[in-house]
């Protein structure tokens, strides 16, 4: 049997509330104008930010009120579930499988915390098997959605035959804080929204889509670049005002260098399909990977309907990609906490 990796299928999906950019703008000013000094120098970014609307996980009401960890972790509970149930259900009825089918779950997550796991906690509803192994990661941010693609893709090509589903899922906007009076809350305000993704893998003949290599790029001394800070209240967004700069100057020889551990220089790639962290982000992920101004299309369409998802979101621009026509070979590239530049290299197969 080929030991060749295969995406056999995709889904996405987004929780049912929606807040526009004019409603998080106009919330925004309402509680931090006459609180934080400096939010009318901030206040353009929700202009600026490229974005007309975001899903959530609770409607914009809930985020007038003051929550704690329990509020917080009991929302992401419910709607983590919900979400990881109709994205893995819709990826694997398009691959024509079942949850018994399944023989690897690697669940991406890292706005909240469940213990059991989401996959051990819908494994009866999934029917999913007694014998599945389990693999939950935290902590990869906005990198996760093509590192943990890259983990699930080895776990399939390490078992040639077997079925690997990939879940992703974030609740960003839970982490929104009343009490943050800082740059990096208000710009995380008008960036993020909330939604989740799931691939089906496998190694063997089927599938239009084949894995071609994977890799990561650990910068040194960057740990302040992204993440999360947390107290009694929960998580507080780590955000640089140097990121947008950063990507744009260390990027490039990044990718150069996990491209040619795979034998590949960017020359080879037909399209790179990146993770839309924001405008300034994609304008410098552009000058970074010597793209024409405005080539990461799928990238703004993405981050215009839905914001910044953090992990599933790249997965949504695969999408679209697809349903496009993807070219002989493109490179999915995302960064996050680490600080990280991870990337897969796809190729059409024949």
């Amino acid at each position: 049997m080929s030991d060749t990796v295969k995406l056999l299928s995709l889904a996405v999906a987004t929780p049912e509330h929606v807040i526009t950019q004019r409603q998080a703008a106009e919330t925004s000013a309402r509680l931090f104008s006459s609180r934080f000094k400096d939010f009318s120098h901030l206040a353009g970014v929700f202009d600026n930010a490229g974005i007309r609307k975001r899903y959530a996980a609770r409607p914009l009401e809930w985020f007038i009120e003051p929550h704690g960890w329990q509020d917080r972790m009991e929302a992401y509970g419910e709607v983590a579930r919900s979400l990881f149930f109709e994205t893995a259900t819709n990826a694997l009825t398009r691959a024509g499988l079942q949850g018994r089918d399944v023989d690897c779950i690697v669940t991406i997550s890292s706005t909240g915390i469940a213990t059991p796991s989401l996959d051990a906690q819908l494994a009866l509803k999934m029917g999913f098997r007694s014998d599945i192994e389990r693999v939950p990661v935290f902590g990869l941010g906005c990198a996760a959605g093509v590192s943990g693609f890259a983990i699930a893709s080895r776990l399939a090509r390490d078992r040639p035959g077997a079925t690997v589903l990939f879940v992703t899922i974030e609740l960003c906007t839970l982490a929104f804080r009343l009490d943050e009076l800082t740059r990096a809350n208000i710009i995380a305000t008008a960036l993020f929204g909330d939604g989740a993704a799931a691939c089906i893998l496998r190694a063997g003949p089927e599938g239009n889509v084949e894995v071609e290599s994977t890799g990561e790029h650990l910068f040194p001394d960057t740990l302040g670049i992204m993440g999360w800070k947390i107290d009694d209240t929960g998580f507080g967004v780590v955000l640089a005002q140097s990121l947008p700069p950063f990507a744009e100057t260390e990027l490039g020889p990044a990718v150069d260098g996990i491209l040619a551990r795979n034998g590949l220089a960017r020359c080879d790639i037909d399209r790179f399909i990146c993770h839309p962290g924001g405008t300034r982000v994609l304008t410098a992920l552009e000058s970074a990977l010597s793209l024409e101004a405005g080539t990461l299309d799928h990238e703004r369409a993405v981050l215009a309907e839905y914001g910044n998802m953090s992990s599933p979101t790249i997965l949504f621009v695969l999408e679209r990609a697809l349903k496009a026509g993807l070219p002989p070979r493109s490179a999915m590239v995302a960064m996050g906490p680490g600080f990280t530049a991870s990337c897969v290299t796809l190729k059409r197969a024949a």
